[in-house]
């Protein structure tokens, strides 16, 4: 069901933006088709869960079919990196979700910083929904990088392929149909509108919550439940996030379809309860609040020790 209403948005964006030719409301057009190809993009990541059908191996077939032909990412590159995360979520050098990537999500990472990149890293919770904004385009740009790089890769052609005919159609009928400028502008705002939507689904999920060190041992429950965070919302969220809200039973039970989440909620709060460990829950705004709170005062480590007024005034002196 969700798969056709997600091909019937995608086709009444695509007659809007023929109906609407050489106009700058295209730009509506634009950012829906961000929203849109999130929507996919969640749709693919619940295929490589297992959740959508009832083989492995058709899955896959789904899951590379959205993430490269419809959203043009690498499916091989997002699931080597989603499966490295779901192993060990937050701790410091096995989840590629905190490694440095422009934010800091560690100390460690943030002190490293120099330049111009110290200054980003020092107001990087303020920055970090504007800098989703690229997002979109650094998904695709480290998802190719993947496909061709050496190794193995699995799909790699048909993957190269999907994504070369998808971006063949697209920006042929973009470039086609609209002006130059206007044509810029129109993928500019898909991929921001994109990136932003990606960010702020993902974000809330884990960032603020316990880093693990990286010579930590936990059980599994734990290490699950402690450095995960749901939203609460309900049906409502969860259309919104595509099940993500449910993170915490989503890290327990990742083969789980979305619709069970729900249900399984009740049961892991109270277990959790049982056994003294953290469960954590947030309204979509505390949450954001929280992640900017947390990557502010990461960034803190990325300050200039001579940024401190008594150290200035010895300076001086």
């Amino acid at each position: 069901m969700l798969i056709g209403i997600l091909l019937v948005a995608l086709g009444g964006a695509i007659a809007g933006f023929i109906l609407l030719g050489d106009s700058w409301f295209q730009l509506l057009i634009a950012g829906a088709l961000g929203l849109i190809f999130t929507q996919f993009a969640f749709l693919a990541h619940e295929a490589s869960h297992r959740q959508v059908l009832e083989s492995g191996p058709a899955n896959d077939r789904m899951g590379r079919a959205i993430a490269a032909g419809v959203v043009g990412i690498s499916y091989s590159w997002w699931m080597t990196k989603h499966t490295r995360h779901h192993a060990n979520p937050n701790k410091v050098g096995k989840d590629p979700d905190i490694d440095f990537d422009t934010i800091s999500f560690v100390e460690a990472d943030a002190a490293k910083q120099r330049g111009i990149m110290a200054l980003i890293t020092r107001k990087q919770g303020y920055l970090f929904f504007p800098l989703l904004t690229l997002e979109g385009l650094n998904l695709h740009y480290r998802s190719m990088g993947t496909l061709f790089a050496r190794g193995p890769v699995k799909g790699r052609w048909i993957e190269l392929g999907l994504i070369a005919a998808r971006f063949a159609v697209y920006f042929g009928a973009i470039f086609w149909m609209l002006p130059l400028g206007m044509a810029f502008a129109f993928i500019g705002v898909q991929l921001a509108v994109f990136g932003v939507y990606m960010g702020a689904s993902f974000a809330p999920n884990h960032k603020g919550m316990p880093i693990i060190p990286a010579d930590a041992k936990l059980d599994f429950f734990s290490k699950q439940v402690l450095t995960s965070r749901n939203v609460s919302g309900g049906m409502w969220a969860s259309a919104l996030f595509g099940g993500l809200n449910y993170q915490v039973e989503h890290h327990l039970f990742p083969n789980m379809p979305r619709p069970h989440l729900a249900k399984a909620r009740e049961i892991v709060r109270e277990y959790a309860r049982t056994l003294d460990v953290p469960y954590t829950e947030t309204t979509i705004m505390q949450s954001y609040g929280i992640v900017i709170r947390y990557l502010n005062r990461v960034g803190l480590a990325a300050r200039d020790p001579f940024d401190c007024p008594m150290v200035n005034q010895f300076r001086r002196v």
